[in-house]
């Protein structure tokens, strides 16, 4: 979960002719698949796609990460460029210590990646509904992996094992400090 400090601000409202006055708003956010979910009903396209989104899309993600009650629509036209980096730095985090390398690369099917897809992985590999609240980082982590552990392991082409032996083979030579 992220907290933010929205300052306090004035805005001028186009529509009214007037200033707005926008008071100091605590905000805890939170990426997560709920929030992913709400936004996508709303916008009906998928968040997750390379295409890049408007500033009210934005905007309006943050308003769907946002688990603080009452908050004043306008505080979201407030925020600051280092409350938007804090939001953009917890969005990119992967929330855990675990690394897949994989050989495969990207989503090999083509398929946009939905929250309703993200749903389907988790039923799929028996995932509780709970996790949803998990960073959506995390999630897409632990879904990976149940993925990696329920494959069959493929074996590796006779250059991938060569290449593999040859970097090994390196890594020795140079730790112990010898040229064969």
């Amino acid at each position: 979960m992220l907290h933010i400090t929205v300052p306090a601000s004035e805005l001028w409202d186009e529509k009214h002719n007037e200033f707005v006055y926008i008071k100091e708003q605590h905000l805890a956010l939170e990426h997560s698949l709920v929030s992913l979910s709400k936004w996508e009903s709303k916008w009906h396209k998928p968040f997750l796609s390379p295409k890049k989104k408007t500033v009210e899309e934005n905007i309006d993600y943050v308003r769907c990460m946002t688990l603080t009650q009452n908050v004043d629509p306008n505080v979201y036209f407030s925020l600051t460029n280092e409350n938007i980096a804090a939001i953009n730095d917890y969005i990119e985090s992967p929330m855990t210590a675990t690394v897949i390398k994989e050989r495969r690369k990207g989503n090999t099917n083509g398929q946009l990646l939905t929250s309703e897809l993200i749903y389907y992985y988790m039923i799929e590999h028996g995932i509780p509904v709970e996790f949803q609240k998990w960073h959506l980082n995390r999630l897409m982590t632990l879904i990976r992996i149940c993925d990696i552990k329920s494959r069959k392991p493929k074996k590796m082409s006779a250059s991938e094992a060569a290449r593999e032996r040859a970097a090994l083979n390196a890594a020795r030579r140079n730790k112990y400090k010898t040229r064969g």
